[in-house]
């Protein structure tokens, strides 16, 4: 088996709260590949420094690197290891995570070639970012985001009021925003309503929802960034998770709540399409559309046999998910 070197942008981790990395890394590492990863450095210049160190450091004992490649600012990170992979003649893979990398694709053409036409293969964790990549000459290789289905119980819901979930990091590209609005038109139409909002803060948006709550008058949670043990606990006692992105691929907390149990409701962008099949196992309504959302919600609350359908079609769909079924498409890459 092979010694792959991990570069990724989510390393920190606690004993409650263990990077979704060091997940991917810990079955690798089961079917004996070696991991070496980096970097847990907060800082963005010295992140990056360290990267390109341990790329250096490593490059006689590393066979392949893993990248992790997004749309923002962290693209520069990709850039920079898969040119020093390329000049020490290193194979490397980026994971195609970003659902706005088809913008970076447009705007940097140049630079994408440098990252992607060069590398081993590319690794695309839906199939809306693989035909998307496939578009623009970059064939890639389709690998799901995986979950150990057995870790997701799945509870039905109970509807004597709207109970909301929002789970994703404070970004202006995730629109949270919305799902306030979403709380204050419903509650104005008079509905018992109430919405948590887990995850840290990204670009200051955190901040600006909770003014936006305190503008409109409305009570809205906020836990800040919570464990996958403790947001899955916290989910037992909403009905609803709502997805407002502007930009997406296919994002693991979507997928969580679909084998949780929970009715999911997202915008129409991204990668969506291809995980949630409208009015089956999901449903999907239209960006920055508060009026369409709050629609949604209120025909799945007054008609819960829909919305449990809907449910039990989208545990069925995220069974594929399973470890035990991606792991064939790891290691037949890896090995």
């Amino acid at each position: 088996m092979k010694n792959v070197l991990y570069v990724g942008n989510n390393l920190q981790q606690s004993k409650s709260n263990v990077s979704s990395i060091h997940v991917l890394g810990a079955r690798l590492e089961a079917f004996g590949f070696k991991l070496w990863y980096t970097s847990s450095i907060r800082h963005k210049w010295l992140r990056l420094l360290d990267m390109c160190w341990c790329v250096l450091v490593k490059r006689r004992w590393a066979d392949v690197v893993l990248i992790d490649t997004y749309s923002t600012t962290n693209f520069y990170y990709a850039l920079a290891v898969s040119q020093l992979c390329r000049l020490l003649h290193l194979p490397y893979i980026p994971i195609l995570h970003g659902g706005n990398l088809e913008k970076r694709l447009q705007r940097n053409p140049k630079l994408s070639i440098c990252v992607f036409g060069h590398a081993h293969t590319l690794v695309s964790p839906s199939l809306f970012m693989k035909d998307t990549f496939e578009t623009y000459g970059y064939p890639s290789v389709y690998i799901p985001n995986s979950i150990q289905i057995s870790k997701y119980p799945f509870d039905q819901r109970s509807f004597e009021s709207i109970r909301l979930l929002w789970v994703r990091s404070f970004s202006e590209i995730y629109h949270p925003s919305l799902a306030v609005q979403i709380l204050k038109r419903l509650q104005d139409l008079g509905y018992d309503a109430s919405l948590t909002m887990v995850g840290p803060d990204s670009d200051g948006s955190l901040k600006k929802v909770q003014d936006l709550a305190n503008q409109l008058e409305v009570t809205v949670t906020f836990t800040g960034k919570l464990s996958k043990t403790n947001w899955h606990e916290l989910s037992k006692s909403h009905n609803f998770f709502i997805n407002t992105t502007n930009f997406d691929n296919m994002p693991l907390s979507v997928i969580e709540a679909m084998a949780l149990g929970l009715p999911v409701v997202s915008t129409h962008v991204g990668g969506m399409p291809y995980l949630v099949s409208h009015e089956k196992d999901g449903w999907l309504v239209p960006p920055n559309d508060t009026k369409a959302f709050v629609e949604t919600l209120i025909y799945l609350f007054e008609h819960p046999e829909v919305a449990s359908s809907i449910a039990l079609e989208a545990r069925k769909k995220v069974e594929g998910f399973d470890w035990e079924v991606v792991k064939k498409q790891w290691v037949g890459l890896l090995k």
